[in-house]
């Protein structure tokens, strides 16, 4: 399971294709960062998240054949350029993938490890504000957040 959600993260940034434009680490910062992307990979996986540009990523993945949606979150620095090469640092994998960024479109990308062409995910650029997770619990307003503090402990209210 970490070695999918490391390889979804990870391929953010790169697999070749006769169309697409491959990105240096500064292209691919500024066509990436910030951006809200939907991906699907080569094994099935599929999810959407955001890179930050202090390298922190933020999203979602569901690994092929199970239902549950699952958040991630990775610390600043995971995704960082080193000389003219992406790669992600994860603490826990005894390796630092790195990858390419291949422009398909002024939307979307293809990303993948280094040395590992068949390893790929396709990345689609969506609207920044869809929810990363859908059908979120409501949020308690401060109103009945109140009513339930004073519910669980009477002795507050008095």
């Amino acid at each position: 399971m970490f070695m999918r959600l490391a390889l979804a993260c990870t391929c953010v940034l790169g697999v070749s294709s006769a169309a697409a434009e491959e990105l240096g680490p500064d292209q691919a910062r500024a066509f990436i960062v910030g951006k809200l992307f939907e991906y699907s990979c080569f094994d099935g996986t599929t999810g959407r998240g955001r890179i930050f540009p202090d390298g922190s990523v933020v999203g979602t993945i569901q690994v092929r054949d199970q239902s549950q949606v699952r958040f991630a979150e990775l610390p600043p620095g995971t995704i960082r350029a080193d000389g003219t090469a992406i790669c992600a640092h994860l603490a826990g994998l005894p390796i630092t993938p790195c990858f390419k960024v291949q422009k398909l479109n002024p939307r979307s990308f293809r990303g993948s490890v280094a040395g590992l062409g068949f390893a790929y995910c396709d990345f689609y650029q969506r609207n920044p504000r869809s929810p990363l997770v859908r059908n979120s619990p409501k949020r308690p307003t401060a109103t009945s957040a109140a009513t339930l503090q004073q519910s669980l402990r009477p002795s507050l209210g008095e």
